[in-house]
């Protein structure tokens, strides 16, 4: 019996050995995964930083049972709703949809640009840069101490063509989540060789900001 019982024990470490190996394998390759989604979509940050802004995003955006519209006003709602973001509660037999909102929210603060960054690239001063935000003229928000500016506003060597006509109509209300979804998604108006065309890219193939502006002028408002 006492052999029996060694040998059942010595079973059970070498398969939970076994199994830790296992998953420690696992969780590199998943790592390893991680690592090549973020650099080919240009994010600058390593897998373990990435999934502390996930689930920083998940603590903001969706604590116990929670019901995802309550947190915006009936306009914001509709207009999350619009491009593309799915608010309703979730079902107990359904994927949580929440985490659209909470990876585009993670992938919105890490692709963000510091003070010193946008001056760097827009070839100024920090000064002006805080000042330029001061002014309405670039568009952010405080996060941990110091300024963050979404990246949608920036090229590779300066701002967006037509950004200030584009955010001086902006409604002051919506979130920046709301503001970057807008800028980032196809609009029917906005046609580029035959196709909806987002409004950045619009802005970069040289189109009126004019259109643009209109459009951002009613986030937030009922169709």
């Amino acid at each position: 019996m006492f052999k029996y019982v060694r040998f059942v024990v010595i079973f059970v470490k070498m398969f939970t050995r076994a199994h830790e190996t296992a998953q420690a394998r696992y969780s590199m390759r998943m790592s390893m995964a991680l690592e090549t989604v973020l650099a080919k979509a240009g994010l600058r940050v390593s897998p373990g930083e990435f999934l502390g802004l996930v689930e920083d995003a998940a603590r903001r955006l969706s604590p116990p049972n929670p019901n995802p519209a309550e947190y915006f006003s009936a306009d914001q709602r509709e207009t999350l709703t619009e491009v593309g973001l799915d608010l309703r509660p979730r079902r107990p037999d359904e994927v949580d949809t929440r985490a659209r909102a909470v990876a585009a929210q993670a992938v919105l603060r890490d692709s963000a640009l510091t003070v010193s960054d946008a001056a760097t690239t827009i070839k100024v001063d920090t000064s002006r840069i805080r000042h330029r935000l001061a002014a309405g003229r670039l568009v952010g928000w405080k996060d941990r101490g110091g300024w963050r500016l979404p990246a949608w506003q920036f090229t590779e060597s300066g701002v967006l063509p037509g950004l200030e006509i584009v955010l001086a109509a902006l409604p002051n209300d919506q979130p920046p989540l709301v503001v970057a979804a807008f800028m980032t998604t196809p609009q029917e108006d906005l046609q580029l060789g035959g196709s909806p065309g987002t409004p950045r890219q619009w802005l970069l193939a040289g189109g009126d900001p004019d259109r643009v502006a209109a459009l951002a002028a009613v986030l937030g408002t009922p169709a």
